[in-house]
Order: C-alpha cells, then structure tokens, then sequence
C-alpha cells in the first residue's frame, strides 16, 4: 500500500516539477501570485497564503472590508490545526512555512492513504481495498496531499474516525472527530452518520448493549458540539456574531453576486443562476443519481457506516457548500467509495479509471495553477 503512494507522489512531484520549471522558462502567469517563486511557494498555491497568514500572525481580530462596507475574503474561513502544525515544524527546523507546509501535508496523505486501506480491507478484501487507494493516490486531484492545504490531514482524521465507527469503537473517535472540526469544515457529516447509524442499530436489541448506545450518543453530541464551534470562536474574538458566515458568503460574491445564506439552497442558487430551469433539474438528478448510487446491491460489504457517512458528507455539500472548481477536492472524503467492488471486479473499469486519473491529474494542474483555482 505505501509502496502505492510512494510511485504516485514521485509521479505527482514530477508533473508538478515539470510544469514549474516549464512556466518558469516560458513566463506563464501563475493563477497564485508569489513575491519569491520557488517550487514550494508553487506548492502553496491559492489559498495557501491565509494558512501562512494565521501561522505567523493569527487571526484578525476586525474583519476586512471594502469600501462599501462587504466583508472580504480573510483567515476565518481557514482552521487552525493545519498552520498550527506546519508553524510548529517551521520552528524545530528553521523551514519556511511553505516548505514546512508540504512536508506535514505529504506525511499525512500517507497516513490517509493508509487509513482509507485500513476501514476498506476488511470489509471488501485487499484487493479491492488496494485498487481504492491507487485510484485515490493517482486521482486528478491527488495533488492536493502533498500541497500547503489542510486536506491530506482532514482526510487522515475522518477516515481514521470512520475507520473506528466501523470497529465500534466509537468514544475513540473523539479525539480524532475533534481535531477534524478545527482542520476544515465537514466534520458533521459524522455526527450524523453516528445517529443514523445508532437508529440503524437499534433493531438488534439484544446484540446493542446500552454501553454501545451511550458511546454513540456521547461521540455524536460532542463532534455536533464541536462541528459547530468555529463560528462561535470567530463572533467571540471579531465581536461580529456571524462574522464566519459572512467571510464564508465573501467568496460567493464573484458567483453569485451578494446573497444570503439559506440552507440546501446554495447549489440551486448556483444552478439556477448559469442555467435557469434546467440547472435546477439537473441539481435534483444529480442527488437521485448519488441516492440511487449508494442504494445499489453492489455496496452492501460497505454498509451501513461508508454507505451512511457518504450520504451525510454529500447532505453536507449541498446543505451549505456552493458548488464551483473548490468542489472537486470536497469530493475527497467520499474516497471510501472506490471500494466498490464493481470496481475491483471489472478488469476494464479499473484500469479505465486510473489512466483517466492520470491523464485528468496532469490537466488539472494546467487548469488550477494557471488559469483558475481549486
């Protein structure tokens, strides 16, 4: 398995090593501009620089505005565990920030590619379970585990609580559940994972112990509570009660224009804006479409934890996220869905899959490094 990861992040390095050097000669605009371009500052494209801006300065405590008085994209829309951790490296070693960003984010994409083997194998065998990690470690955006993000980390921790719910063993899913909610946003999903799950075991009476009820109750209230802290930070020190969601709502602006904010509305909004009628069709087809995905036979070794928690995390995604290029890599905690074995069964599909993950990979950062952003 980590051999698997290992070829795919030489693989990964080497497309991206490629391509810097490549607009570096040529004098390529970068969609993320930086003062001192190297390839770690490459590696720390976008959003990068507000994970940089808390490791070294924390958070604002007056949120930006423009002229008119709309509050502009800042740090509160970031978690701090991430910069936390790769400013704690800084400081041991001496590093940039950059170089130390990518550094924690390589080391925890091995452990999310080992985490994700680990829930898979014993529910659909290693075969499949390793086929799910090759597609995930080779995927079009597989890039995103070894760049200054806080995604490679986030997955590491949901996949190791999803991991743990499946071995009932949900009161150690705490700590990991908690450290998620303040590395990014999504954690909820496994709130409500654990009380549909807790509805779902409720039937087998006899073989549901009440210690095994309480552990889920207690797990599932304490990640809701932290699930929903955040906000609550950022009103406290800004002294603006929905200053998180107004920060969030700043980045819809060049979509949307300004809007407010109503649950399971967002991709409506957005649907219904670039394709009227027929966007909002498509929005429902698409939510059949992933309903009918994960009701399908196929998936019964991944039942009920993966099949649940997906629902939920995709709940989630349409609940409050609005779909533009950044919804590609929030697809990446559903990765435990490649362990569909109609995958791993069908010689053509698997490789099918993951030349076209390759061939997407190297597009992709053509697409997000110099034309727009993920």
């Amino acid at each position: 398995m980590l051999l698997i990861w290992a070829v795919s992040r030489l693989f990964t390095t080497a497309l991206l090593g490629t391509l810097f050097a490549v607009a570096t000669r040529a004098g390529w605009t970068f969609a993320s501009y930086r003062s001192d371009p190297n390839f770690f500052t490459f590696s720390g494209s976008w959003d990068s620089s507000f994970y940089r801006q808390i490791a070294l300065h924390g958070y604002p405590t007056d949120l930006p505005t423009d002229l008119a008085g709309n509050v502009e994209p800042n740090a509160w829309a970031f978690l701090p565990v991430f910069p936390w951790l790769a400013r704690g490296l800084s400081a041991l070693t001496g590093l940039d920030f950059y170089v130390a960003g990518v550094l924690v984010a390589t080391l925890f994409g091995a452990a999310a590619a080992l985490a994700l083997y680990r829930l898979l194998a014993p529910r659909v065998g290693q075969s499949s379970a390793l086929w799910a990690v090759a597609l995930f470690c080779f995927g079009p955006l597989s890039f995103i585990l070894q760049v200054a993000y806080a995604e490679s980390l986030f997955l590491f921790l949901m996949f190791a609580s999803l991991g743990l719910m499946m071995g009932r063993r949900y009161l150690l899913m705490i700590p990991f559940a908690v450290v998620a909610a303040f590395t990014r946003p999504g954690v909820l999903a496994l709130s409500l994972t654990l009380g549909i799950v807790l509805l779902l075991r409720w039937r087998e009476r006899e073989r549901f112990v009440w210690r095994e009820r309480w552990a889920i109750i207690a797990a599932g209230l304490v990640i809701a509570a932290v699930g929903l802290a955040w906000p609550l930070v950022a009103g406290a020190v800004t002294g603006v009660h929905d200053a998180y969601l107004v920060t969030e709502l700043s980045w819809w602006t060049g979509f949307v224009g300004s809007a407010s904010f109503m649950p399971l509305t967002p991709w409506f909004l957005m649907a219904g804006k670039y394709l009227g009628v027929a966007g909002l069709v498509l929005v429902v087809l698409l939510a059949a479409g992933f309903g009918w995905w994960l009701s399908r036979r196929a998936l019964h070794p991944l039942r009920p934890e993966v099949v649940t928690y997906s629902a939920s995390y995709g709940l989630y995604l349409v609940a409050v996220f609005l779909p533009q290029q950044s919804l590609f890599r929030l697809l990446l905690p559903l990765a435990p869905l490649l362990g569909d074995p109609a995958i791993a069964r069908s010689k053509v599909l698997r490789r099918g899959l993951l030349a076209g993950s390759i061939v997407l990979q190297l597009v992709a950062i053509v697409l997000l490094w110099f034309i727009g952003y993920p």
